[in-house]
């Protein structure tokens, strides 16, 4: 790491890039982009989108009178937490049967739960209102916050796996929160271009990156609390990040009406999604000895496959540009 420098935010491009918000899109040429900070390269090719594809993802949902997600197979003992009143509740919190890391295995320390989005089977996250979308934000601040207590962890990831390409097993809507004692390997790199950007610009790179996109034609939505946008050097088919505009480290500290901002900027994105019938991941860290980092969450679609050339050479294949993602979650 000693010998790495750190790197300039770029400015935002002219034309295509950083033309005018609404202004109508035009083809491009294909485009290597550079993440705003990170070492991470990405090809804008939008003529690959017309690439003949006899190959479409379907994402069925169907019941199963066995499936463990449902209240009445879920033994009470394994709730560890719940939003709602009496017996029944609206979202619970539970132990994971299957879980990677435990408390009691010091060579892979951690915990896991299981966070279940709803009661009803046959339902999406995007299907719910936007005030059980917040006060499932409320159950990921609950358990970060509780997890966050043991003081031999420092990492919490809170994620969604949703459609047969993202990794879910189970159907019934449910997301997990994955704690350990050791920082990824990725995150401890990002954590340390953002720490040695801000100490050669004074500001955090993501407090400029907000400033930068809400002027930019990959805006999605914002309101004074939140910003939701699809970043320059988008990754995946349609992916879109969410921050708070203030520069909070964890989403324990998220405030109600950021809160309500969060839940509605998360409903709008997924709604569209939906209407693509597309897998997704979502997730959002948290390394608790690090206080400053700038909370977001990460929405990664899931239409693209990453193949030979990203798997071989590590530069990933895009052919959504990201003003045009942008455009169809603002329709």
């Amino acid at each position: 790491m000693k010998n790495l420098k750190a790197k300039n935010l770029p400015a935002l491009p002219t034309g295509q890039a950083g033309g005018r918000q609404g202004s109508k899109l035009k083809p491009m040429y294909s485009e290597i982009r550079k993440d705003y900070f990170l070492n991470q390269f990405v090809i804008i090719t939008p003529s690959r989108a017309k690439r003949p594809r006899d190959i479409k993802e379907e994402t069925f949902l169907n019941k199963d009178a066995k499936c463990q997600f449902c209240p009445e197979n879920i033994p009470p003992k394994n709730i560890i937490d719940k939003i709602g009143k009496g017996k029944s509740w609206e979202i619970a919190s539970l132990k994971n049967i299957f879980p990677a890391v435990t408390l009691n295995n010091p060579r892979a320390y951690g915990t896991q739960e299981v966070i279940i989005e709803t009661p009803e089977h046959n339902i999406e996250l995007s299907d719910l209102s936007e005030n059980k979308i917040l006060k499932l934000i409320e159950m990921y601040a609950r358990r970060t916050r509780e997890i966050a207590k043991n003081k031999k962890i420092d990492y919490i990831l809170c994620f969604k796996n949703q459609g047969s390409k993202s990794g879910a097993s189970i159907a019934h809507a449910h997301s997990q929160v994955f704690a350990t004692a050791i920082i990824p390997p990725d995150i401890a790199e990002e954590n340390y271009w953002t720490e040695l950007y801000q100490k050669e610009n004074h500001i955090c790179p993501y407090c400029q990156i907000i400033k930068q996109e809400l002027k930019s034609p990959r805006k999605i939505w914002a309101d004074k609390n939140i910003i939701a946008f699809t970043p320059y050097a988008s990754q995946f088919h349609y992916e879109a990040w969410i921050f708070p505009r203030r520069h909070l480290d964890n989403i324990t500290l998220l405030n109600k009406p950021e809160l309500k901002s969060f839940a509605h900027a998360l409903k709008l994105i997924l709604t569209k999604l939906k209407t693509l019938d597309l897998s997704f991941n979502y997730f959002l860290h948290n390394v608790i000895s690090d206080n400053n980092q700038h909370l977001y969450l990460k929405i990664q679609p899931r239409d693209s496959i990453w193949a030979g050339v990203e798997l071989g050479s590590g530069l990933v294949i895009n052919s959504v540009p990201p003003e045009e993602a942008a455009q169809f979650y603002r329709k």
